[in-house]
């Protein structure tokens, strides 16, 4: 399963109570996961707020079930008059999510820059019985 990592533990609370929410992600890494997710009723992601540095078996996280995705350029303009004028764009990925369930990391894949970072979870109700 594909991981976003980093996530706010308030969002992550949130995503808890039931109701679906969009994140806008901006971490080259998490938005590399998403561009490569297609929303449909079988594609899940695991989040967790460790950071993917830190990524490793035996952390927690939930199972959230992907209901839409979205990557697109922003551009950005910082202007300070009249001398400075900087322009750039961002790539930023939107996605909805709801959750499903809490879990916990079995074992962590990391490839390449450019390919995401994929978990094998375990589905859990008690930690402690894993």
């Amino acid at each position: 399963m594909t991981a976003l990592t980093g996530i706010s533990g308030a969002v992550l609370n949130e995503l808890k109570m039931g109701k679906p929410r969009t994140l806008e992600l901006q971490s080259a890494h998490n938005v590399i996961s998403i561009a490569s997710l297609e929303a449909g009723p079988d594609t899940y992601l695991f989040l967790t707020n460790v950071d993917l540095e830190d990524l490793s078996p035996g952390d927690v996280g939930i199972i959230v079930r992907v209901l839409s995705v979205s990557v697109s350029m922003k551009r950005v303009v910082d202007y300070i008059h009249p001398v400075y004028y900087e322009e750039r764009e961002r790539l930023t990925a939107r996605t909805q999510l709801r959750y499903c369930a809490n879990s916990m990391v079995k074992t962590v894949r990391t490839g390449t820059i450019c390919e995401p970072v994929t978990v094998e979870v375990v589905k859990a109700a008690h930690y402690r019985a894993i």
